[in-house]
């Protein structure tokens, strides 16, 4: 098993590099060149900066089971695809059952963008948010290392 972090935007890299340490789960972080990520105990790759560059780059490394944590429906499905796990930086889990609503949703939203609405932003992030992240994420590790 094996975490990748989808860095780009993400809240909780600091959060989800912490608990692989404790598990002893290798950690790599990808992100793109307008992002700078350093951590003595993830591994860092650092991509051109692109229209999907960096989840290209992260979906080529996957192999079977290993968890991704990213905010990106796409590269959610991709994942799912490779068979590897996806979870969303709330501690929710991206699978087969919900990906299609999701990427559903996405499609519409980029339709009423690219006709000139706007659409409300995410409310500002809080610790209660990241605190069940956490739980979230400590608690897929501890079923995956039990089955």
């Amino acid at each position: 098993m094996h975490i990748y972090i989808d860095a780009d935007g993400c809240p909780v890299v600091e959060q989800t590099i912490r608990i692989a340490r404790q598990q002893g789960i290798p950690c790599t972080i990808i992100c793109d060149s307008a992002h700078l990520f350093r951590d003595d105990y993830a591994d860092t790759i650092t991509v051109s900066t692109g229209a999907d560059s960096a989840d290209f780059r992260l979906v080529n490394l996957l192999q079977p089971g290993d968890l991704v944590i990213t905010q990106d429906y796409g590269l959610a499905a991709m994942c799912l695809a490779r068979q590897a796990y996806a979870m969303h930086q709330d501690g929710g889990q991206y699978t087969p059952d919900n990906m299609d609503g999701l990427l559903a949703a996405r499609h519409t939203a980029r339709c009423i963008r690219r006709q000139g609405g706007r659409l409300r932003g995410a409310p500002k992030r809080t610790p209660a948010q990241n605190q069940a992240f956490c739980r979230a994420l400590e608690a897929w590790i501890h079923k995956m290392q039990t089955t």
